[in-house]
């Protein structure tokens, strides 16, 4: 159960109106990105697509940390968009433990319980996986290679215990995706990476 691209795109506007930032545009380049390597191995465009660019519209919210992941997984269930309420979750837990994520905890108590629960019983597919990568490559600017977009992140996060696995964890899903789409992903982008991530 997903919305239509339309009702996708509606709805990051409205969510543009709550809470304006680069947000919006991370989440664009994650959904062109998503649908451009869906297209390369055979899955859905269409779902991957309206998967990224919802994954983070928990931030309409206002500027938060985990409750973003918290917020967009509610408003995706109250809506019955049930699977992307699942992306809005499994895109911050590449690392399937609520120990592993980048940031402060500012849920309640409550609302860490539910993002536990609900990570513990996940079954992570080809989207979500797919989510996770593209995250992970894409900038408010364009498609990065991971490395420059982790470093943006642990720059502004400051370096954890969980980073090393992250990394890890991350370039596995790349190498995952290199195989299905047999080829490497960031040729898919070439030119934009070199201009994002070079500049």
């Amino acid at each position: 159960m997903i919305p239509t691209k339309k009702e996708a795109e509606l709805l990051l506007t409205w969510a543009n109106e709550q809470n304006p930032g680069v947000w919006i545009d991370h989440s664009r380049v994650v959904a062109r990105a998503a649908e451009t390597i869906a297209e390369r191995c055979s899955l859905d465009a269409n779902r991957a697509y309206v998967s990224g660019l919802l994954h983070d519209i928990g931030r309409y919210e206002g500027v938060s940390h985990l409750r973003h992941v918290y917020c967009g997984y509610e408003l995706m269930k109250t809506k019955g968009y049930d699977r992307i309420a699942e992306i809005c979750l499994s895109h911050s837990f590449p690392c399937q433990n609520i120990c592993e994520y980048f940031g402060e905890n500012d849920c309640t108590p409550e609302e860490t319980n539910v993002l536990k629960a609900c990570l513990s019983k996940a079954e992570y597919d080809d989207y979500d996986n797919l989510i996770q990568l593209c995250d992970a490559m894409g900038t408010a600017a364009g498609v990065s290679l991971i490395d420059v977009r982790l470093m943006d992140v642990i720059r502004r996060y400051g370096f954890s215990d969980q980073i090393p696995n992250k990394i890890e964890t991350t370039f596995k899903l790349k190498s995952y995706f290199d195989n299905l789409c047999s080829m490497n992903v960031y040729d898919l982008f070439y030119d934009e990476i070199r201009d994002v991530s070079f500049r």
